[in-house]
């Protein structure tokens, strides 16, 4: 008959050397080089050894390894496998905290995984304002993997008709986060904030219940006139705007321009993809009168921005155009909506192609075929569109092409 109840206390805690001491009724105590100890549970099944660990001995004491193991044996005699059955409780513990995973953290773990790669650093507060102000309140605390169609459109219907931009970024917004959360195994099936083959057939579309609004632009023959005004302003913020116009770029990538840039023997700038709404360097002819700008503010360069703001180091503030409208009382437009003017202008006083407008404006193809061949810039033919919007810009008639 085995002997059963065979270690003692005072036995194990001797300096014993490495190997498995039997207690009895598949209880042992594994000693490891270095005098380390744990409880092991050996049995068979299927013709197979299998070691199951209980503890180490500091922590587990010798009454509580022979608890543990009784509880296994009982295991085996009702045709269970105690490895099994402990994965089993494992994996159950796991799906439990996994469904107790809010939206709230998703969204938190979604925006940490992006920040770095969004142009905007502001980009992460925009995101965590609206889904404080729309999300949380309906379900900041709801387990990610119970989110819904009726607690998205919870959020979305309210502000659809009235917000329509708003929500609209708002939907996009939960749909990535719950993308996010489905790759990261905290939720299955389809995502409720889809919008197509989904919401579409739940929401009315965007252009149904919402106009879409257009920076107000400068009419076409009132531009020269526009122009005198601007170059009677003798500061930085109106060097600034008029080198925007000229160029027919974003406010933000003339504003943040360095000198590192500007290539002056190519009479050329570069834009980094980093300040580009498509993500991509795009290369800008510079017609002379931008050349002649660059020139006036190298005379007073200071740092490493081509138009510096009032701290040191820093670009021109992202009001400064406004504030200059304003000034010039001038509410009627913005600086965005010269792009419109310049586009215009191009569409209806001169011969320019299409193509090389929508190079000029930096616009991505929607076209995925012609996206695929077109391979160049057109940067000879945009060097005279620019000089051609220079020269009406100051009142002489465009050069055709």
């Amino acid at each position: 008959m085995a002997r059963i109840r065979v270690l003692t206390a005072l036995k194990i805690k001797r300096n014993l050397k490495p190997g498995m001491y039997a207690d009895g009724l598949g209880l042992y105590l594994k000693v490891r080089p270095g005098n380390s100890k744990s409880w092991i549970f050996r049995y068979r099944t299927g013709g197979k050894l299998r070691d199951m660990g209980l503890g180490p001995f500091h922590t587990v004491s010798l009454a509580e390894a022979r608890e543990k193991a009784e509880v296994c044996r009982v295991m085996r005699l009702k045709g269970l496998d105690p490895l099994n059955e402990r994965l089993k409780e494992q994996q159950a513990k796991t799906i439990e905290a996994i469904e107790t995973i809010t939206f709230e953290k998703c969204a938190e773990g979604y925006i940490a995984a992006h920040k770095a790669g969004w142009k905007n650093g502001k980009h992460a507060d925009q995101w965590t304002a609206t889904l404080q102000t729309y999300v949380y309140p309906v379900f900041k605390d709801k387990p990610v993997a119970a989110i819904d169609d009726t607690l998205v459109l919870k959020v979305l219907q309210p502000i659809w008709r009235d917000k329509t931009e708003t929500a609209s970024r708002l939907r996009g917004r939960i749909e990535r986060i719950l993308d996010w959360a489905r790759v990261m195994k905290y939720r299955a099936g389809e995502n409720p904030a889809r919008w197509k083959g989904h919401l579409d057939h739940l929401l009315p579309k965007r252009s149904k219940v919402a106009a879409i609004v257009h920076h107000p632009a400068l009419p076409i023959d009132e531009t020269p006139g526009f122009f005198q005004i601007l170059r009677q302003e003798a500061t930085v913020v109106a060097r600034a705007f008029e080198f925007c116009i000229l160029n027919a770029t974003r406010t933000n990538e003339a504003m943040g321009m360095r000198w590192d840039e500007y290539d002056e023997q190519a009479q050329l700038w570069t834009v980094p993809g980093v300040r580009m709404k498509a993500g991509r360097d795009h290369r800008v002819p510079l017609a002379q009168r931008s050349q002649r700008i660059l020139a006036q503010m190298q005379e007073i360069r200071t740092g490493q921005f081509v138009f510096p703001g009032g701290v040191q180091e820093r670009p021109l503030s992202s009001m400064a155009f406004l504030m200059l409208l304003r000034r010039l009382e001038r509410k009627d437009i913005t600086a965005h909506g010269f792009r419109s003017t310049f586009r215009d202008w191009a569409a209806e006083r001169t011969d320019f192609s299409n193509e090389v407008v929508e190079m000029a404006l930096a616009h991505t193809i929607s076209n995925k075929v012609e996206a695929a061949y077109r391979r160049g810039d057109l940067f000879d033919k945009r060097r005279q569109l620019a000089e051609a919007w220079a020269a009406f810009c100051a009142g002489t008639a465009p050069s055709k092409p």
